[in-house]
């Protein structure tokens, strides 16, 4: 079998078998290519058959030397090993090149997270005297108040939210369905948005049933992660937070901020929808060394 064809079967397979998102298959994607890449220029093949276990290393030695990260080369050969037990399983390849090759060690990188004076700051930054400025504002209450991915958020729908009940419904990774609870504060500043800027930024476009979207832009489409990306961003410097800020840091803080206050790591692992509760026990090592941060800083015996 062509490897290019062995790519294109297998992300295939993982939209319509495993029904990943569309953004998953995306990342899977560039990784296989960057492999199809390597194997083209540097490898005398003439199906994936041919390739052996010394070329993946090459690969991902190749990567090393470009200063990649051990964990994104991890993550590369992990795609990899996907494609290729598939392959076996479904295509009847006889061997598969990854099987004895391992992933570079690396250290628990442990995610950065703001203060509770930080994430204030940050969500008054908006300038609520305009659209932009009450959907914005809105969109940090709500991504700080139930912890939602960047797609996620960015792809609520009206019909999604509750404010009466006080929740939203979400579809999350591999079109799983979690209900979040909202808070008042989240609950205001949706209310206040829907109620004074949603109907204006979409007068242009027909009014406030152009868009089944709950966070619009005045083109009448949803917000996009890379708009966002760039508003949170400029809102972090007008805040005066020295830190490099994402949407995801705001989920990341969602989850530590919770669990610094007793919060049973189950109930995190359900809001956040982590399928492994080991992928959310990362946050309890962030709780402990805050706290030690905080005895050391204000203890008088530190």
């Amino acid at each position: 079998m062509n490897l290019d064809h062995a790519v294109d079967t297998y992300l295939v397979h993982l939209k319509i078998e495993r029904n990943l998102a569309d953004n998953t298959i995306t990342a899977y994607g560039n990784d296989l290519r960057q492999f199809t890449e390597f194997c083209d220029d540097s490898l005398d093949y003439d199906s994936i058959a041919d390739i052996t276990d010394a070329d993946v290393s090459a690969f991902l030695l190749r990567l090393s030397k470009r200063d990649i990260s051990p964990r994104t080369i991890a993550r590369k050969l992990s795609t990899l090993k996907g494609m290729f037990k598939f392959l076996r399983s479904h295509h009847d390849l006889d061997g598969d090149p990854t099987a004895r090759v391992d992933a570079p060690r690396f250290g628990q990188k442990l995610p950065v997270v703001l203060g509770l004076d930080e994430v204030e700051a940050l969500l008054q930054a908006p300038d609520r005297s305009t659209a932009e400025g009450l959907r914005d504002w809105a969109m940090l209450e709500v991504l700080y108040a139930t912890g939602l991915r960047v797609s996620e958020l960015i792809n609520l729908l009206q019909r999604e939210v509750d404010l009466a009940a006080g929740y939203v419904r979400v579809v999350g990774k591999g079109d799983k369905q979690r209900v979040v609870p909202l808070g008042e504060v989240a609950i205001d500043a949706v209310r206040d948005y829907e109620e004074q800027a949603r109907g204006t930024l979409l007068k242009s476009c027909g009014g406030p049933g152009a868009s089944p979207a709950l966070f619009v832009t005045r083109r009448g489409g949803a917000m996009t992660r890379q708009a966002f990306w760039k508003n949170i961003k400029r809102y972090a410097a007008k805040a005066g937070i020295d830190k490099s800020i994402s949407p995801h840091k705001l989920r990341h803080s969602f989850a530590t901020h919770l669990l610094e206050r007793g919060a049973d790591l189950r109930i995190v692992q359900a809001l956040l929808g982590h399928a492994d509760i080991n992928t959310t026990q990362i946050y309890t090592h962030v709780a402990q060394e805050r706290l030690k941060e905080l005895h050391n800083t204000h203890h008088p015996r530190a």
